[in-house]
């Protein structure tokens, strides 16, 4: 059976699923998954960086206060206990080997705060209890940026300014760049992941949509986790089962209609031969042909269409040669309205016999009460960006139409809805093998009533460039 039947459909609109919107399915998926990885590395990150900042603060403080001691005591010892005239030369000493320089410290001297860091605190506490709580901080002395600490020798007071990178952990800068890099490679870990969880998932409904559109795809890769060998064998193996069951079902309906065709025709043959009135002969010939346009009905419905056979459509040449070939028939009356230009990919055979199952099923079920014409209105036209047209088919009869609880079991086969549009002669099949065959061409069939009386049935295909 065809799989589109199995998809719910709108009360008073239906339609052939257009495959190309599952990519939002399998990409809002992927997205999925990888905001949840994303999402868990982030928490993670967070918890491992406030952790290591817990364990780490006091150890951190206790190293960079003994630093900052351990230089201003040396510093001090080495201009106590140094000569008046080795004292300049040991101060471009510091400065040039340790990156240590020593100022006077004036009244008028332009100081900033200290350091703005959450170490700060409780590193001047500590500095302070080992060299006197007369000592200051600051980030910057007349201009000059660098970790700046006061000391005194005898009553002289001084500024010892240390170069920032010797003061590691001051700020959060080294932090925020290490914890940026390793969240950066966690997400792309995190889309990598992703893309090969959703892999086999992807191949999966690619493959369903093929099927779905009548096509044989390639069989599943059958490895990796179990869970995929087993999903990927169950459904190659329906495939076969499928594609075995199609081609069973083509062989027994084209076996039935050439049965029943044979014996039609020696009774068409007896009908000829027989001494009846003209009368009963037509009755018979009538029949008999009915019983012979059901078979073809069978035989369509059976027959495949591979894409293989698909070529450049002029769908509005075939539908203008459709329609004239309607016209003559005396109970049609045609009117229509098609673009120039209208080319799809397809079958034209059997966009033909689509063609004619519309104007045959409007011309049938499309007349009045008070007339025996069918007015049937057929319009074609090409719509949509450039790089996005559609061609866009209508046919409309002016009948009484169908009631709307009753639309969604016009395209299900062997169904006649005599009570709506008439007596029916046929197997009910005509608006199925419309379905079929647009289905395997990736069309989309909408069927509604129309406004002002009778059934408006439209059909869009993608328009070549």
């Amino acid at each position: 059976m065809c799989s589109s039947r199995k998809a719910s459909r709108a009360k008073h609109w239906m339609r052939v699923p257009h495959f190309s919107r599952f990519g939002r399915f399998s990409s809002g998926l992927f997205w999925r998954t990888f905001f949840l990885l994303g999402a868990l590395t982030t928490v993670s990150m967070a918890a491992w960086v406030g952790m290591i900042s817990v364990v780490q603060r006091e150890p951190q403080v206790q190293q960079i206060s003994a630093q900052v001691i351990s230089v201003v005591t040396i510093t001090h010892a080495a201009l106590t206990h140094s000569a008046p005239e080795l004292r300049r030369e040991l101060l471009f000493d510091l400065v040039s080997n340790e990156g240590i320089r020593v100022f006077p410290l004036e009244d008028d001297d332009k100081v900033e705060p200290a350091p703005d860091n959450a170490l700060m605190p409780d590193i001047e506490a500590l500095v302070k209890a080992k060299l006197g709580a007369d000592t200051r901080f600051s980030a910057e002395v007349n201009g000059v940026a660098g970790f700046w600490v006061s000391f005194k020798i005898d009553d002289d007071q001084y500024w010892l300014m240390l170069e920032r990178e010797r003061i590691r952990g001051l700020t959060g800068v080294q932090w925020l760049g290490w914890a940026s890099l390793v969240s950066l490679l966690s997400l792309l870990g995190a889309a990598l992941i992703s893309s090969l969880i959703n892999l086999p998932l992807a191949r999966l409904t690619v493959a369903a949509r093929a099927i779905a559109q009548g096509k044989r795809p390639a069989p599943l890769p059958e490895k990796g986790p179990m869970e995929i060998i087993e999903a990927n064998r169950s459904f190659n193996q329906m495939v076969e089962d499928l594609q075995q069951v199609e081609s069973d079902r083509a062989v027994i309906l084209a076996g039935i209609s050439h049965d029943l065709r044979t014996p039609l025709a020696r009774m068409q043959l007896e009908v000829e031969m027989a001494h009846l009135s003209d009368e009963a002969r037509e009755g018979i010939q009538s029949d008999i042909g009915q019983m012979d346009a059901i078979i073809g009905q069978f035989l369509d419905y059976a027959k495949p269409t591979e894409a293989s056979s698909f070529i450049d459509v002029d769908i509005g040449t075939l539908l203008a040669d459709t329609a004239r070939e309607a016209e003559r028939l005396p109970d049609v009356r045609i009117s229509t309205d098609i673009a120039e230009r209208a080319h799809v990919m397809g079958n034209a055979t059997d966009l033909k016999r689509v063609l004619n199952n519309l104007i045959e099923n409007a011309r049938r079920y499309g007349k009045t009460a008070d007339t025996d014409v069918a007015e049937i209105d057929i319009k074609c036209s090409v719509k949509g960006m450039p790089t996005a047209r559609r061609v866009v088919i209508e046919v409309q009869d002016h009948g009484s139409g169908v009631p709307p609880e009753q639309i969604e079991q016009l395209l299900k086969p062997f169904t006649r809805l005599d009570t709506a549009r008439g007596q029916a002669n046929g197997a009910g099949l005509g608006l199925a093998i419309v379905e079929r065959v647009l289905l395997r061409h990736g069309a989309e069939l909408h069927v509604r009533n129309r406004d002002g009386g009778g059934l408006l049935i439209q059909i869009v295909m993608r328009a070549l460039a």
